[in-house]
């Protein structure tokens, strides 16, 4: 996903000069001259003082840099539910060397590659099948009793006909959609414990999460992901912004200078504490912009991803099983929510005669915002979400209904998936 973008930095603060006061001699009796030290006494003297407050400073850092990057290896725990995402606050220390920090923190990274097949026009006009495959990473956030969970972004895994997961021994399986958020660009996808080897159970590991409020710019940011598709790899930078707003993202960005590349969407961006404090989602491709890339705060996205971690796990179906609601849609975007003062989601132009949306109520005027809890902000997202449901079951739509006034009212409607030709 890559957009254009040009932001400047905000002039530096002013820094405030200490006065100095100017103190005048005292009178004192004349004294007998003193014989002057030759200059190679007073430069071994400067050396010693020198020599010994390095080595006292060059220790105290040994300490820290330990304390921090510590080579302690999580296993991945055997919890029977997906709770609530834990989220700890702690300081960060600035280290030059990042490499037991990648250690501890590569793997709980993953690869994610996304194969699908798209219909395209060819020269003369006829349309055909394609198969496209597209390559990004995520984050193993937490185990339950019969799946690994992993974190990502909705483009990563968008359209996705086979998802494949590639742990950091190089081991591949395939992975299920939880649940997707398209406005936030967020994903939780399953894998099945039961087809993890033992030996790649015994490698990887559930990731450290941060406390991204706690951020402050200039502080160390470390990026790890699956670069270009070349496999996992490190970038480090530093904080350069915090609450960053962008066209086509809901919500606040965290800003830094640590290369993110195509691939990179879904890694982490670690403190110096190799904590996770936001999932990579951008970067700025433009002649005018350098090292301006992008990534969503772990803080803000933890609610979403927990109700996206206790989503049912969703496998697609063929076509001819798929179910349908029976309407006619158009996309409300940003910009028309804005200016017609409705809610972002699928207007409903038009419903069918005898299909299950005229059954369970709907009509014309009104927009679907979600399906079974999936944020549903245009007609691609509906129709990508129901690929996972078969004609005679139900869904639950969030649908807002236009007021007299103007104003909307929100209301779930049950729909009963019928037929195509419904």
């Amino acid at each position: 996903m890559s957009n254009e973008y040009n932001y400047y930095n905000p002039n530096p603060e002013d820094f405030d000069h200490n006065n100095i006061f100017d103190e005048q001699p005292k009178q004192e009796k004349p004294k007998k001259p003193k014989k002057k030290m030759p200059k190679w006494a007073g430069v071994v003297g400067l050396a010693l003082v020198f020599g010994i407050v390095a080595s006292a400073a060059f220790q105290a850092s040994n300490v820290v840099f330990d304390r921090v990057t510590g080579n302690d290896t999580k296993t991945v725990k055997q919890s029977s539910t997906s709770g609530n995402t834990q989220l700890t606050q702690t300081a960060s220390t600035v280290t030059s060397d990042v490499s037991q920090i990648v250690e501890s923190a590569m793997p709980s990274i993953v690869s994610i590659t996304n194969m699908s097949v798209q219909e395209v026009q060819n020269f003369f006009g006829q349309t055909q099948q394609e198969e496209s495959t597209s390559l990004g990473s995520g984050i193993i956030i937490d185990q339950s009793d019969s799946e690994l969970l992993i974190v990502t972004n909705n483009h990563v895994v968008e359209g996705a006909d086979t998802l494949t997961v590639t742990f950091v021994d190089n081991e591949s399986v395939e992975a299920n959609i939880k649940g997707t958020d398209s406005a936030r660009d967020l994903a939780v996808v399953a894998v099945p414990v039961d087809s993890i080897k033992d030996s790649t159970m015994e490698e990887i590991s559930i990731a450290s999460l941060g406390d991204s409020d706690e951020l402050q710019v200039g502080e160390p940011a470390i990026a790890i992901g699956n670069a270009l598709g070349y496999g996992q790899s490190v970038t480090t930078g530093i904080i350069s912004a915090t609450d960053r707003e962008l066209d086509g993202f809901d919500g606040k960005l965290i800003q830094t200078d640590a290369a993110i590349n195509p691939g990179n969407s879904g890694g982490a961006l670690l403190n110096a504490n190799g904590q996770v404090v936001g999932i990579n989602t951008a970067k700025i491709n433009s002649s005018v912009a350098e090292g301006m890339g992008y990534a969503i705060p772990i803080s803000d996205a933890s609610d979403i991803i927990t109700s996206l971690m206790n989503q049912e796990t969703k496998t697609k179906v063929s076509e001819e099983e798929q179910g349908y609601l029976g309407i006619t849609g158009v996309d409300v975007s940003d910009d028309s929510s804005e200016m017609y003062n409705m809610p972002t989601g699928v207007y409903i132009r038009e419903v069918s005669k005898g299909s299950g949306a005229e059954q369970a109520g709907l009509a014309q005027g009104n927009i679907i915002t979600a399906i079974n809890g999936t944020t549903v902000d245009s007609m691609s997202t509906l129709k990508e979400q129901l690929t996972y449901y078969k004609v005679g079951e139900t869904v639950e739509l969030t649908v807002q209904v236009a007021a007299n006034d103007g104003s909307y009212q929100e209301q779930t409607v049950s729909v009963i998936l019928g037929t195509a030709s419904e």
